[in-house]
Protein backbone atom coordinates (compact mmCIF):
# COMPACT_ATOMS: atom_id res chain seq x y z
CA UNK A 1 0.00 0.00 0.00
CA UNK A 2 1.27 3.49 -0.83
CA UNK A 3 2.40 5.64 2.05
CA UNK A 4 -0.12 8.36 3.01
CA UNK A 5 1.16 11.68 4.36
CA UNK A 6 -1.41 13.72 6.30
CA UNK A 7 -0.99 17.47 5.90
CA UNK A 8 -2.74 19.33 8.72
CA UNK A 9 -1.47 22.87 8.31
CA UNK A 10 -2.60 24.89 5.32
CA UNK A 11 -5.68 26.49 3.84
CA UNK A 12 -8.07 25.65 1.02
CA UNK A 13 -9.39 28.94 -0.37
CA UNK A 14 -12.83 28.27 -1.83
CA UNK A 15 -13.35 30.51 -4.88
CA UNK A 16 -16.03 30.76 -7.54
CA UNK A 17 -15.05 29.51 -10.98
CA UNK A 18 -13.97 25.87 -10.60
CA UNK A 19 -13.39 24.29 -14.03
CA UNK A 20 -15.90 21.61 -15.08
CA UNK A 21 -14.43 18.33 -16.40
CA UNK A 22 -14.78 18.99 -20.11
CA UNK A 23 -12.26 19.98 -22.76
CA UNK A 24 -12.76 22.27 -25.76
CA UNK A 25 -10.49 23.26 -28.62
CA UNK A 26 -9.41 26.89 -28.86
CA UNK A 27 -8.87 28.98 -31.99
CA UNK A 28 -5.25 29.05 -33.11
CA UNK A 29 -3.30 31.84 -31.47
CA UNK A 30 -2.18 34.58 -33.85
CA UNK A 31 1.11 34.86 -31.97
CA UNK A 32 3.04 32.77 -29.46
CA UNK A 33 5.56 34.11 -26.98
CA UNK A 34 8.68 32.82 -25.27
CA UNK A 35 9.17 34.67 -21.97
CA UNK A 36 12.65 34.04 -20.49
CA UNK A 37 11.47 34.98 -16.99
CA UNK A 38 9.46 31.75 -16.99
CA UNK A 39 12.78 29.91 -16.67
CA UNK A 40 14.17 31.18 -13.38
CA UNK A 41 17.95 31.17 -13.16
CA UNK A 42 18.49 31.17 -16.90
CA UNK A 43 20.49 34.09 -18.34
CA UNK A 44 19.13 34.25 -21.90
CA UNK A 45 21.03 34.90 -25.08
CA UNK A 46 18.84 35.18 -28.18
CA UNK A 47 20.09 33.08 -31.11
CA UNK A 48 17.42 34.03 -33.67
CA UNK A 49 16.54 37.24 -35.52
CA UNK A 50 13.23 38.82 -36.59
CA UNK A 51 12.08 37.32 -39.88
CA UNK A 52 13.90 34.04 -39.27
CA UNK A 53 11.96 30.79 -39.75
CA UNK A 54 11.83 28.21 -36.96
CA UNK A 55 10.37 24.76 -36.50
CA UNK A 56 8.69 23.40 -33.38
CA UNK A 57 11.64 22.37 -31.25
CA UNK A 58 14.14 24.78 -32.85
CA UNK A 59 16.39 26.64 -30.34
CA UNK A 60 15.43 30.28 -29.79
CA UNK A 61 17.51 31.22 -26.76
CA UNK A 62 20.26 29.57 -24.73
CA UNK A 63 21.69 30.11 -21.28
CA UNK A 64 24.90 32.15 -21.15
CA UNK A 65 26.24 30.12 -18.22
CA UNK A 66 25.32 26.71 -19.63
CA UNK A 67 25.01 27.17 -23.42
CA UNK A 68 23.71 23.61 -23.81
CA UNK A 69 20.50 24.63 -22.00
CA UNK A 70 18.18 25.97 -24.70
CA UNK A 71 14.57 27.09 -24.89
CA UNK A 72 12.93 25.99 -28.11
CA UNK A 73 9.99 27.24 -30.14
CA UNK A 74 6.55 25.81 -29.22
CA UNK A 75 5.40 26.25 -32.85
CA UNK A 76 6.80 26.45 -36.35
CA UNK A 77 6.66 29.89 -37.89
CA UNK A 78 8.45 33.22 -38.18
CA UNK A 79 10.15 35.25 -35.45
CA UNK A 80 8.23 38.53 -35.30
CA UNK A 81 9.72 40.59 -32.48
CA UNK A 82 12.39 40.43 -29.81
CA UNK A 83 11.26 42.79 -27.06
CA UNK A 84 13.88 44.12 -24.66
CA UNK A 85 13.68 46.18 -21.48
CA UNK A 86 16.19 47.99 -19.30
CA UNK A 87 19.83 46.98 -19.82
CA UNK A 88 18.64 45.11 -22.91
CA UNK A 89 16.97 42.42 -20.81
CA UNK A 90 14.98 40.08 -23.05
CA UNK A 91 11.30 40.48 -22.13
CA UNK A 92 9.73 38.21 -24.72
CA UNK A 93 10.13 36.77 -28.20
CA UNK A 94 7.00 36.50 -30.33
CA UNK A 95 6.46 33.97 -33.11
CA UNK A 96 3.82 33.98 -35.85
CA UNK A 97 2.79 30.35 -36.49
CA UNK A 98 2.61 28.74 -39.92
CA UNK A 99 -0.68 27.42 -41.25
CA UNK A 100 0.78 23.91 -41.33
CA UNK A 101 2.87 23.03 -38.32
CA UNK A 102 6.19 21.25 -38.76
CA UNK A 103 8.36 19.90 -35.96
CA UNK A 104 12.08 19.25 -35.78
CA UNK A 105 12.60 15.48 -35.83
CA UNK A 106 14.77 14.15 -33.01
CA UNK A 107 14.33 10.51 -34.03
CA UNK A 108 13.06 7.44 -32.22
CA UNK A 109 15.16 5.99 -29.43
CA UNK A 110 15.27 2.78 -27.44
CA UNK A 111 14.87 4.24 -23.97
CA UNK A 112 15.68 0.93 -22.30
CA UNK A 113 19.21 0.92 -23.74
CA UNK A 114 20.01 4.61 -23.34
CA UNK A 115 22.23 5.86 -20.54
CA UNK A 116 21.80 9.04 -18.51
CA UNK A 117 24.14 11.15 -20.65
CA UNK A 118 22.27 10.24 -23.86
CA UNK A 119 18.90 11.03 -22.30
CA UNK A 120 20.14 14.30 -20.84
CA UNK A 121 21.64 15.31 -24.19
CA UNK A 122 18.31 14.71 -25.95
CA UNK A 123 16.40 16.69 -23.32
CA UNK A 124 18.85 19.56 -23.69
CA UNK A 125 18.65 19.65 -27.50
CA UNK A 126 14.84 19.57 -27.48
CA UNK A 127 14.53 22.39 -24.92
CA UNK A 128 12.65 20.18 -22.46
CA UNK A 129 15.49 20.17 -19.93
CA UNK A 130 14.66 23.84 -19.19
CA UNK A 131 11.45 22.61 -17.50
CA UNK A 132 13.41 20.70 -14.87
CA UNK A 133 14.10 22.71 -11.70
CA UNK A 134 16.53 22.09 -8.91
CA UNK A 135 16.63 22.74 -5.22
CA UNK A 136 18.36 24.49 -3.62
CA UNK A 137 17.56 27.88 -5.20
CA UNK A 138 14.47 26.76 -7.22
CA UNK A 139 16.09 27.46 -10.60
CA UNK A 140 16.52 25.64 -13.89
CA UNK A 141 18.55 22.53 -13.07
CA UNK A 142 22.29 22.34 -13.67
CA UNK A 143 22.86 19.59 -16.27
CA UNK A 144 26.39 19.01 -14.95
CA UNK A 145 25.07 17.60 -11.65
CA UNK A 146 23.44 14.30 -10.76
CA UNK A 147 20.47 14.83 -8.44
CA UNK A 148 20.14 12.87 -5.20
CA UNK A 149 16.44 12.28 -6.06
CA UNK A 150 13.84 13.62 -8.47
CA UNK A 151 10.42 14.76 -7.20
CA UNK A 152 7.36 15.02 -9.43
CA UNK A 153 4.14 16.55 -8.14
CA UNK A 154 1.10 14.99 -9.80
CA UNK A 155 -1.52 17.30 -8.32
CA UNK A 156 -2.08 20.97 -7.72
CA UNK A 157 -3.86 22.07 -4.54
CA UNK A 158 -3.91 25.82 -5.29
CA UNK A 159 -7.24 27.68 -5.61
CA UNK A 160 -9.20 26.63 -8.74
CA UNK A 161 -6.27 24.45 -9.83
CA UNK A 162 -6.69 21.97 -12.69
CA UNK A 163 -7.34 18.32 -11.89
CA UNK A 164 -4.13 16.55 -12.95
CA UNK A 165 -5.82 13.14 -12.80
CA UNK A 166 -8.38 14.34 -15.36
CA UNK A 167 -5.64 15.72 -17.66
CA UNK A 168 -3.25 12.78 -17.35
CA UNK A 169 -5.78 10.02 -17.99
CA UNK A 170 -5.67 10.48 -21.79
CA UNK A 171 -1.84 10.59 -21.86
CA UNK A 172 -1.05 7.83 -19.42
CA UNK A 173 1.53 6.25 -21.74
CA UNK A 174 3.47 9.50 -22.20
CA UNK A 175 3.52 10.04 -18.43
CA UNK A 176 4.91 6.55 -17.80
CA UNK A 177 7.56 7.02 -20.51
CA UNK A 178 8.58 10.35 -18.99
CA UNK A 179 9.01 8.81 -15.55
CA UNK A 180 11.05 5.96 -17.04
CA UNK A 181 13.44 8.52 -18.57
CA UNK A 182 13.73 10.46 -15.30
CA UNK A 183 14.71 7.26 -13.48
CA UNK A 184 17.93 7.15 -15.49
CA UNK A 185 18.90 10.70 -14.55
CA UNK A 186 19.29 10.14 -10.81
CA UNK A 187 21.32 7.88 -8.59
CA UNK A 188 18.42 7.86 -6.14
CA UNK A 189 14.67 7.56 -6.56
CA UNK A 190 11.96 9.28 -8.55
CA UNK A 191 9.11 10.19 -6.20
CA UNK A 192 5.64 11.12 -7.43
CA UNK A 193 3.35 12.97 -5.03
CA UNK A 194 -0.31 12.20 -5.68
CA UNK A 195 -3.49 13.39 -4.02
CA UNK A 196 -5.83 11.14 -2.09
CA UNK A 197 -8.63 13.29 -3.54
CA UNK A 198 -7.44 12.83 -7.16
CA UNK A 199 -5.79 9.37 -7.26
CA UNK A 200 -3.79 8.19 -10.27
CA UNK A 201 -1.85 5.02 -11.02
CA UNK A 202 1.91 5.49 -11.08
CA UNK A 203 4.43 3.20 -12.72
CA UNK A 204 8.21 3.57 -12.97
CA UNK A 205 8.39 5.65 -9.78
CA UNK A 206 7.75 5.61 -6.04
CA UNK A 207 4.35 7.13 -5.32
CA UNK A 208 3.48 8.91 -2.09
CA UNK A 209 -0.11 9.90 -1.33
CA UNK A 210 -0.82 13.27 0.29
CA UNK A 211 -4.03 14.19 2.06
CA UNK A 212 -4.71 17.69 3.29
CA UNK A 213 -5.23 21.33 2.32
CA UNK A 214 -3.11 23.56 0.12
CA UNK A 215 -0.09 23.71 -0.11
CA UNK A 216 -0.01 19.88 -0.10
CA UNK A 217 0.44 19.99 -3.89
CA UNK A 218 3.62 22.08 -3.70
CA UNK A 219 6.63 19.95 -4.52
CA UNK A 220 8.59 21.64 -1.71
CA UNK A 221 6.08 20.44 0.87
CA UNK A 222 6.30 16.95 -0.58
CA UNK A 223 10.11 16.95 -0.45
CA UNK A 224 10.04 18.09 3.18
CA UNK A 225 7.80 15.17 4.16
CA UNK A 226 9.45 12.49 1.99
CA UNK A 227 13.20 13.15 2.01
CA UNK A 228 14.24 16.63 3.25
CA UNK A 229 17.16 18.45 1.66
CA UNK A 230 20.37 18.81 3.66
CA UNK A 231 23.14 21.29 2.91
CA UNK A 232 25.08 19.98 -0.06
CA UNK A 233 22.14 18.00 -1.50
CA UNK A 234 20.73 18.70 -4.95
CA UNK A 235 17.34 17.41 -6.02
CA UNK A 236 15.39 18.00 -9.21
CA UNK A 237 11.69 18.77 -9.43
CA UNK A 238 9.02 18.72 -12.13
CA UNK A 239 5.31 19.06 -12.60
CA UNK A 240 3.59 15.94 -13.93
CA UNK A 241 2.25 18.02 -16.83
CA UNK A 242 5.83 18.88 -17.85
CA UNK A 243 6.82 15.20 -17.59
CA UNK A 244 4.40 14.69 -20.50
CA UNK A 245 6.82 16.68 -22.70
CA UNK A 246 9.53 14.11 -21.95
CA UNK A 247 7.21 11.22 -22.66
CA UNK A 248 6.06 12.64 -25.98
CA UNK A 249 9.67 13.26 -27.01
CA UNK A 250 10.55 9.58 -26.67
CA UNK A 251 7.19 8.21 -27.87
CA UNK A 252 6.78 10.52 -30.89
CA UNK A 253 10.32 11.71 -31.65
CA UNK A 254 9.36 15.41 -31.52
CA UNK A 255 9.06 18.17 -28.94
CA UNK A 256 5.30 18.49 -28.50
CA UNK A 257 4.49 21.48 -26.26
CA UNK A 258 0.71 21.20 -26.40
CA UNK A 259 -1.05 21.58 -23.06
CA UNK A 260 -4.51 21.28 -21.57
CA UNK A 261 -5.18 24.48 -19.63
CA UNK A 262 -7.90 25.21 -17.07
CA UNK A 263 -9.69 28.54 -17.61
CA UNK A 264 -10.99 29.51 -14.18
CA UNK A 265 -12.27 32.30 -11.97
CA UNK A 266 -15.46 34.12 -11.10
CA UNK A 267 -15.23 36.24 -14.28
CA UNK A 268 -15.46 33.21 -16.57
CA UNK A 269 -18.91 32.23 -17.84
CA UNK A 270 -18.24 28.53 -18.29
CA UNK A 271 -15.00 27.52 -16.55
CA UNK A 272 -13.50 24.41 -18.18
CA UNK A 273 -10.40 23.00 -19.86
CA UNK A 274 -9.06 23.96 -23.29
CA UNK A 275 -6.41 22.51 -25.61
CA UNK A 276 -3.63 24.90 -26.52
CA UNK A 277 0.18 25.22 -26.51
CA UNK A 278 2.54 26.90 -24.11
CA UNK A 279 3.09 30.55 -24.98
CA UNK A 280 -0.34 31.00 -26.62
CA UNK A 281 -2.11 34.34 -26.29
CA UNK A 282 -4.54 34.71 -23.41
CA UNK A 283 -7.14 36.12 -25.82
CA UNK A 284 -7.12 32.97 -27.96
CA UNK A 285 -7.59 30.75 -24.91
CA UNK A 286 -10.33 32.78 -23.21
CA UNK A 287 -12.18 33.85 -26.37
CA UNK A 288 -15.93 34.00 -25.68
CA UNK A 289 -15.50 32.88 -22.07
CA UNK A 290 -14.93 36.12 -20.12
CA UNK A 291 -17.99 37.89 -18.74
CA UNK A 292 -18.86 41.21 -20.36
CA UNK A 293 -18.81 43.67 -17.45
CA UNK A 294 -18.23 47.37 -16.92
CA UNK A 295 -15.62 47.03 -14.19
CA UNK A 296 -11.95 46.13 -14.70
CA UNK A 297 -10.84 42.50 -14.57
CA UNK A 298 -7.55 40.93 -13.48
CA UNK A 299 -6.06 38.34 -15.84
CA UNK A 300 -3.62 35.94 -14.21
CA UNK A 301 -1.40 33.38 -15.92
CA UNK A 302 -1.45 30.72 -13.21
CA UNK A 303 -3.37 30.73 -9.93
CA UNK A 304 -4.33 33.64 -7.69
CA UNK A 305 -1.53 32.96 -5.19
CA UNK A 306 1.55 32.45 -7.37
CA UNK A 307 0.43 33.44 -10.87
CA UNK A 308 1.69 36.33 -12.99
CA UNK A 309 -0.48 39.37 -13.65
CA UNK A 310 -1.14 39.83 -17.34
CA UNK A 311 -3.99 41.04 -19.55
CA UNK A 312 -6.09 39.83 -22.46
CA UNK A 313 -3.26 40.73 -24.83
CA UNK A 314 -0.71 38.76 -22.80
CA UNK A 315 0.50 35.17 -23.09
CA UNK A 316 0.26 32.11 -20.90
CA UNK A 317 3.49 31.24 -19.14
CA UNK A 318 5.48 28.22 -20.26
CA UNK A 319 5.07 26.49 -16.90
CA UNK A 320 1.43 27.44 -16.27
CA UNK A 321 -1.55 25.13 -16.76
CA UNK A 322 -4.19 27.58 -15.56
CA UNK A 323 -5.60 30.99 -16.43
CA UNK A 324 -7.60 32.84 -13.78
CA UNK A 325 -9.80 35.90 -14.27
CA UNK A 326 -11.13 37.76 -11.21
CA UNK A 327 -12.41 41.30 -10.53
CA UNK A 328 -9.70 43.94 -10.19
CA UNK A 329 -11.60 45.57 -7.35
CA UNK A 330 -10.67 49.17 -8.16
CA UNK A 331 -14.30 50.14 -8.67
CA UNK A 332 -15.23 49.83 -4.99
CA UNK A 333 -15.58 52.74 -2.58
CA UNK A 334 -16.47 51.14 0.73
CA UNK A 335 -17.52 53.41 3.55
CA UNK A 336 -16.43 51.14 6.40
CA UNK A 337 -13.65 49.28 4.57
CA UNK A 338 -12.32 46.31 6.53
CA UNK A 339 -14.81 47.03 9.34
CA UNK A 340 -17.77 46.20 7.11
CA UNK A 341 -19.98 43.38 8.41
CA UNK A 342 -20.71 42.05 4.93
CA UNK A 343 -21.22 38.25 5.34
CA UNK A 344 -19.93 37.60 1.81
CA UNK A 345 -16.42 38.82 2.53
CA UNK A 346 -13.72 36.22 2.97
CA UNK A 347 -11.50 36.13 6.04
CA UNK A 348 -9.09 33.52 7.36
CA UNK A 349 -10.01 34.65 10.87
CA UNK A 350 -13.48 35.42 12.24
CA UNK A 351 -13.30 39.09 11.24
CA UNK A 352 -16.52 38.73 9.23
CA UNK A 353 -19.62 36.64 9.80
CA UNK A 354 -18.88 34.65 6.64
CA UNK A 355 -17.34 31.87 8.78
CA UNK A 356 -20.88 31.01 9.94
CA UNK A 357 -21.73 29.95 6.37
CA UNK A 358 -19.36 26.97 6.54
CA UNK A 359 -16.05 25.99 4.95
CA UNK A 360 -17.58 24.96 1.62
CA UNK A 361 -19.02 28.36 0.73
CA UNK A 362 -17.38 29.74 -2.40
CA UNK A 363 -16.32 33.37 -2.59
CA UNK A 364 -15.72 35.99 -5.25
CA UNK A 365 -12.50 37.70 -4.21
CA UNK A 366 -10.98 40.63 -6.07
CA UNK A 367 -7.32 41.59 -6.44
CA UNK A 368 -7.17 44.23 -3.70
CA UNK A 369 -4.57 43.89 -0.96
CA UNK A 370 -6.85 45.52 1.66
CA UNK A 371 -4.19 47.21 3.72
CA UNK A 372 -0.73 48.72 3.69
CA UNK A 373 2.71 47.32 4.41
CA UNK A 374 3.81 47.40 8.04
CA UNK A 375 6.28 45.73 10.41
CA UNK A 376 6.25 41.94 10.82
CA UNK A 377 3.88 40.83 13.56
CA UNK A 378 5.17 37.71 15.36
CA UNK A 379 1.76 36.09 15.75
CA UNK A 380 2.35 32.56 14.32
CA UNK A 381 -0.03 33.37 11.47
CA UNK A 382 2.53 32.08 8.96
CA UNK A 383 3.09 28.90 10.91
CA UNK A 384 -0.61 27.99 10.84
CA UNK A 385 -0.54 27.62 7.03
CA UNK A 386 3.06 26.48 6.56
CA UNK A 387 3.31 22.65 6.81
CA UNK A 388 7.11 22.35 6.77
CA UNK A 389 9.50 21.69 9.62
CA UNK A 390 10.71 25.29 9.32
CA UNK A 391 10.06 28.50 11.26
CA UNK A 392 8.80 30.76 8.44
CA UNK A 393 8.74 34.07 10.31
CA UNK A 394 12.32 33.66 11.54
CA UNK A 395 13.47 32.59 8.08
CA UNK A 396 11.92 35.70 6.50
CA UNK A 397 13.70 37.89 9.06
CA UNK A 398 17.00 36.12 8.38
CA UNK A 399 16.56 36.68 4.63
CA UNK A 400 15.83 40.38 5.14
CA UNK A 401 18.95 40.69 7.29
CA UNK A 402 20.83 38.42 4.85
CA UNK A 403 22.30 36.42 7.72
CA UNK A 404 23.62 33.43 5.77
CA UNK A 405 24.27 31.23 8.80
CA UNK A 406 20.74 31.74 10.12
CA UNK A 407 19.25 31.29 6.65
CA UNK A 408 21.01 27.93 6.31
CA UNK A 409 20.05 26.80 9.80
CA UNK A 410 16.42 27.80 9.22
CA UNK A 411 16.06 25.81 5.98
CA UNK A 412 16.64 28.25 3.11
CA UNK A 413 17.84 25.44 0.84
CA UNK A 414 14.49 23.62 1.08
CA UNK A 415 12.12 26.44 0.16
CA UNK A 416 10.88 28.23 -2.93
CA UNK A 417 8.78 31.40 -3.24
CA UNK A 418 5.59 29.39 -3.89
CA UNK A 419 5.91 27.76 -0.47
CA UNK A 420 5.30 31.20 1.10
CA UNK A 421 2.29 32.12 -1.06
CA UNK A 422 -0.26 31.22 1.62
CA UNK A 423 1.79 33.04 4.26
CA UNK A 424 1.64 36.10 2.02
CA UNK A 425 -2.14 35.69 1.63
CA UNK A 426 -2.82 35.59 5.39
CA UNK A 427 -0.11 38.13 6.30
CA UNK A 428 -1.52 41.09 8.21
CA UNK A 429 1.73 42.94 7.51
CA UNK A 430 1.03 42.80 3.72
CA UNK A 431 4.64 41.94 2.89
CA UNK A 432 5.65 40.54 -0.50
CA UNK A 433 6.98 37.35 1.01
CA UNK A 434 7.43 35.51 -2.28
CA UNK A 435 9.58 38.34 -3.63
CA UNK A 436 11.58 38.43 -0.40
CA UNK A 437 12.31 34.70 -0.67
CA UNK A 438 13.17 34.93 -4.38
CA UNK A 439 15.56 37.83 -3.77
CA UNK A 440 17.11 35.96 -0.84
CA UNK A 441 17.69 32.82 -2.91
CA UNK A 442 19.22 34.85 -5.74
CA UNK A 443 21.60 36.70 -3.41
CA UNK A 444 22.56 33.49 -1.62
CA UNK A 445 23.29 31.73 -4.91
CA UNK A 446 25.61 34.56 -6.01
CA UNK A 447 27.31 34.56 -2.62
CA UNK A 448 27.87 30.78 -2.58
CA UNK A 449 29.09 30.67 -6.18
Amino acid sequence: MDHVVKIKKGLDIQLEGIPSPKISNTPDSQLYAIIPDDFVGLTPKVIVKPGEKVLTGSPVIHDKTHPNIVVTSPVSGEIVTIERGERRKVIKITIKPDASQQALEFGRFDLENMDSSEIKDLLLKSGIFAFIKQRPYDIVANPDTTPRDIFVTAFDSAPLAPDYAFILKEEKQHFETGLKALNKLTSGKVYVGISQRQPIDVKNATSVIFDGPHPAGNVGIQINHIAPIDKGDTVWTMSALDVLFIGRLFDKGIADFSRIVAVTGSEIDDPHYVRTRIGASIASITQGMVKAVEYEQRYISGNVLTGVKTDADGYIGATHSQITVIPEGNNYDEFLGWASLNPHKYSTSHSYFSWLLGKKKKYTIDARIRGGERAIIMSDEYDRVFPMDIYPEYLIKAILAFDIDKMENLGIYEVAPEDFALCEFVDTSKLELQKIVRDGLDRLMKEMN
